[in-house]
């Protein structure tokens, strides 16, 4: 008879796409994991994982075990968790995938405050800017602008941000205020680093979609980093509304060209589907969403 913590343990291996990490998580010795999922192949006649010294990934078989049972597994977690519990209380950890300015424009009093409501609930953060998959990175709930796909997935809207075009005050008075876009051309601009060595902005204007070529001095990969040098007068920068609203606010910082823009950078709270997703990171995700909104970093 198969061992039903086996499937359990399968599954775990094929979210983490690690024994190391699975084990980590189950609190087993990486070779009793490795172990026990071999002794499950057995039993089933079929080989679940293609193993490398790189990593694991699902064979045919193992794909269809999983999509099969992960649920249910998953289902079965949240009511054993629950009945320990004796009550709906959150609890557990919950890791978030945010992008690596997110604390730029989310304050931590707000995360301050889901913790002192939830007390036994901890939040871990990953932040880069590259996109996390939420099954292999053992993500609960990620931040994330621009389309979003995946079969499993939920994508809550919160709303739309916009980029436009900003100078401090200094470097406007030092070089002057462009009149046109392709004023742009002969001013610093800031700009993520691009592996062509040449910066298209490609904007919407008053007469629709427009774009000029740009260069600058200093790049890079951070929206934070080019927000802090555009406040320092290193030259104009193409940047969201959330990144520069504050110092748009105190004055550090102007809007030139303001009839150019980017619009439609939506933003969404994405994770696994419902069934699968734990009380606590359901309880992070209704936070983010009210804070995000009421916060007004995006329009709705």
């Amino acid at each position: 008879m198969i061992d039903l913590n086996d499937v359990a343990l399968f599954v775990q291996v094929a979210k983490a796409g690690s024994f190391a990490e699975a084990a980590r998580r189950v609190g087993m010795p990486s070779n009793t994991a490795s172990r026990r999922i071999q002794q499950l192949e057995a039993q089933l006649g079929v080989r679940l994982l293609h193993r490398s010294t790189r990593k694991l990934t699902l064979t045919d078989a193992g794909e269809g075990l999983y999509a099969r049972s992960v649920e249910q597994i998953e289902a079965l977690a949240d009511v054993t968790q629950e009945l320990s519990e004796g009550s709906e209380v959150p609890v557990g950890k919950v890791r978030v995938a945010a992008p690596v300015d997110f604390f730029n424009w989310f304050q931590l009093e707000w995360v301050q405050s889901f913790l002192q409501a939830h007390p036994r609930v901890r939040l871990e953060f990953v932040l880069s800017d590259a996109r996390a998959d939420l099954v292999a990175d053992g993500i609960d709930v990620a931040i994330r602008a621009g389309a979003v796909t995946g079969p499993t997935l939920i994508a809550r809207r919160v709303g739309n941000n916009r980029a436009v075009l900003v100078a401090s005050p200094a470097y406007l008075e030092a070089r002057g205020a462009p009149s046109a876009l392709e004023d742009l051309s002969t001013h610093d601009c800031i700009a993520v680093p691009s592996g062509s060595g040449r910066t298209q902005w490609r904007v919407m204007g008053p007469d629709g979609p427009a774009e000029v070529e740009v260069r600058g001095r200093f790049s890079a990969n951070s929206a934070l980093a080019l927000t802090k040098a555009c406040v320092a007068g290193m030259g104009i920068a193409l940047l969201t509304e959330a990144m520069v609203a504050q110092p748009l606010r105190e004055g550090k910082l102007v809007q030139v060209l303001p009839d150019y823009r980017i619009d439609g950078l939506e933003l969404f709270v994405v994770y696994q589907s419902r069934r699968q997703l734990p009380r606590a990171a359901s309880a992070f995700v209704e936070f983010a969403m009210t804070h995000l909104v009421q916060g007004q970093l995006v329009d709705a």
